[in-house]
This record gives structure tokens, sequence and C-alpha cells, in this order.
């Protein structure tokens, strides 16, 4: 082994966090790494972890979509006693591991409500006599909104760390678009890619019967679905609008969506559209399909840049929170994909940005996105250790 990985992720209303370090905890793991990954949201069926080792954190979520406040599973607000028992077996558990490497998901760019757990974490990784790599491993956008407080603490926060790893490309998304505090960090700091099980340069698939799953269709999905049923409702009213009204719409529909939500889209399908739940096949489906509509999570956008031919992003959005709504506007602007804003979806809305994206150029016309973020972020931990 290279050396050993204590990596932090928690997920607070979707699953797209954790999908993404799983991910990357596999290709940690491919490059020799024993990784350790330790979760504090909602346990997850099915999570891919071949070669990666993970430890469950007594769960918490957010309370709501305004992901402010943190809850337990059950909806019962934290206590000082949770707090202390949850943070109490991070650190046991860190002592136990003494890993090479300590990494934390967005902390401290994200993930702030955390603060009681992970602040120990770092002390306790600097108090020991000989101190793990302390890595934060960021996406391409962060929450624009925060308050100049906020920034200032995430700057001083950092001094702990030894480095920044940004799962981005550049030439896309900059991270320094969203953080405004980017000279103070950008020392420490690396692109390494996006981090995606995806191949950058996928060929679709030829031909035209039956057996080519998702030929042609329109793929509308909505990630983990919490927040997703206003889209795929919309996409239902905005069919008949589009010039693919003549196309069949599949209509993925996530785990977490509440089953009243499942039952009124699966009433209001009429023919020539299929609902049915999110498919391990989505990959194929988008390298197959005319033309993709969803949310605009990190997974799924770039999974799109990979497969897709023709993409609508609807991003998920509040005043506060502004990743989704900036990672969509940066790519519409540079013609990649059309574009709704969280706050004017409507039927009429999303037909107009589908007879806009199928006029527009394919994605496939455009250089490949840098989707090598896990083999990058390998060497830069070899790198470290190593030294």
């Amino acid at each position: 082994m290279t050396g050993r990985v204590f990596f932090h992720v928690q997920h607070l209303l979707g699953i797209g966090h954790l999908r993404r370090a799983a991910t990357l905890a596999r290709a940690m793991a491919v490059g020799g790494f024993d990784v350790l990954l330790v979760s504090g949201g909602a346990p997850i069926d099915g999570l891919a972890l071949a070669g990666v080792r993970f430890h469950q954190l007594p769960p918490l979520r957010a309370a709501d979509s305004g992901l402010r406040d943190l809850v337990r599973l059950d909806g019962t607000p934290l206590d000082d006693a949770f707090r202390a028992d949850r943070a109490g077996r991070l650190l046991d558990l860190f002592d136990f591991e003494q890993p090479d490497v300590l990494m934390t998901e967005q902390f401290p760019f994200g993930r702030t409500q955390l603060r009681f757990e992970l602040m120990p974490l770092l002390e306790a990784a600097q108090d020991l006599p000989s101190s793990p790599w302390i890595v934060s491993s960021v996406r391409d956008v962060v929450r624009r909104t925060a308050s100049p407080a906020r920034v200032d603490e995430t700057v001083a926060t950092f001094a702990a760390f030894d480095a920044l790893l940004i799962h981005a490309d550049p030439a896309l998304v900059r991270f320094e678009e969203s953080f405004a505090a980017w000279d103070d960090v950008k020392a420490r700091a690396l692109y390494t890619g996006y981090v995606v099980d995806c191949d950058p340069l996928p060929a679709p698939r030829g031909g035209t019967g039956p057996g080519i799953v998702g030929k042609g269709e329109v793929i509308v999905s909505a990630g983990g679905g919490v927040v997703g049923a206003p889209l795929l409702h919309a996409a239902i009213a905005a069919r008949p609008l589009t010039p693919l009204a003549d196309r069949r719409w599949r209509l993925l529909v996530g785990a977490n969506m509440p089953a009243a939500e499942q039952a009124a889209l699966a009433a209001a399908a009429t023919d020539g559209i299929v609902v049915e739940p999110v498919r391990d096949d989505f990959p194929t489906l988008l390298r197959n399909a005319a033309l993709s509509i969803s949310q605009a999570g990190y997974n799924t956008v770039i999974e799109t840049l990979c497969y897709a031919d023709r993409a609508v992003l609807v991003p998920f959005g509040t005043a506060r929170e502004t990743e989704q709504a900036d990672r969509a506007r940066l790519l519409a602007e540079r013609g990649m994909v059309a574009a709704v804003p969280p706050d004017s979806l409507s039927p009429a809305s999303l037909a107009a940005a589908v007879t806009a994206a199928w006029a527009g150029p394919s994605i496939r016309s455009f250089p490949p996105v840098d989707a090598r973020g896990g083999q990058a972020t390998v060497a830069a931990l070899r790198q470290m250790v190593a030294s």
C-alpha cells in the first residue's frame, strides 16, 4: 500500500457528495492507498465501494432544502450530547487509524455546520508526533453567498491544511469565480480535473433498433429526487411545446422522492412518457439520447458533459445555495448547454430551453472535459506521502 487515507464526507440532502467521495475513494484504492471512507449522512444502499473500507457515523441530515440546520434522520434537532458522542467516535476512529492523509470533503469551504467534530479532528491531526497530510477535497463551485466573515473564517481554518484539491477542469469552471479569497489559498491549490466514472471520449452507440436503450429519447433526471418533482412535472407539461414532442421522454425518479410525488408523476404521464426509477445504466441512456434534461449537481453535469449530445440544465437553488445555478450558468455561457434559472422554471421556460439546446451545437463538438480527477488525485497524494 502507498499509504492510509482517512476520508470524511457528509451528505445532507441528496447523495451527490457521497457518490463523488466514493468514486474518488475507489480511485485512490486502485492507486494503492488503503482508504477508509467515513460517512456522516444517511446510509445508502448499493454504494459502490470496491476496495474501500467504510465507516458509518451516527447519521444526520439537513432539516430542509435550506441546508442551514441539521437534524437526526427522524427530524429530531441535534443536541450537545449527540454532537459530543459523534465527535468522540470520530476522534477514536482517527486515533485507531493513524492515517498518512486526512481528507475532508468540502470543509472548510463548506460543511461548516460540522465544525463541532471537524475542528477537534484537525487539532488531533496536528497534535500527532508525525502529523498526516491534511487535504481539503472540493468541487468546482462553492456557495458564493458566504458572508465576508465566513470567508475570513474559511481562510483561517484552511491554515491547518497542506493542500486544496479542486476536482474541476479550469477550462470550464474556475474555483476562484465562486470563492472570494482565492489569493489566500491558491498557493496550496491544485486542479485535478473532474472526478467521475466515465470515459472522457465516449463514442455514441450506433443502430436504430429497439435493443438500443434510450435511442433518440429525451432523458429527464433529478438526482436523488428530494427536490426534483417540480422539474419532472414541468417536463411532462413542456413536452408538447417542444420540437421533440414526437420522441419518447423517459423520466427517472430518484429513490428519495416522496411516494406521493412519484404517484402523481405516474398519473400525469401521457402516451410517449415513461416514468421509472433511476437506472444503473444512466450513462448509456445519456450516450444514446437525443437530449438530456437534468438538475445541475456535480455528478450529473459531468456525466452529461462526458456522454450526452445536447442538454438542458435546470439547477436547484435558493437565495443562499448558489452552487448548481453558478455551474449551469457558466456552462451555458460557454454555449455547451441551455439552462433555466432556478426561479423561472415553468413548462414554457423549459420548452424554450429545449428548443434552444436542440438548435444549438452538440456537446461533443467542444473539447472533451478533463475527467481524470481520480488519477490526478492519486498522483498528488503519492507525491505528498513520498516526501
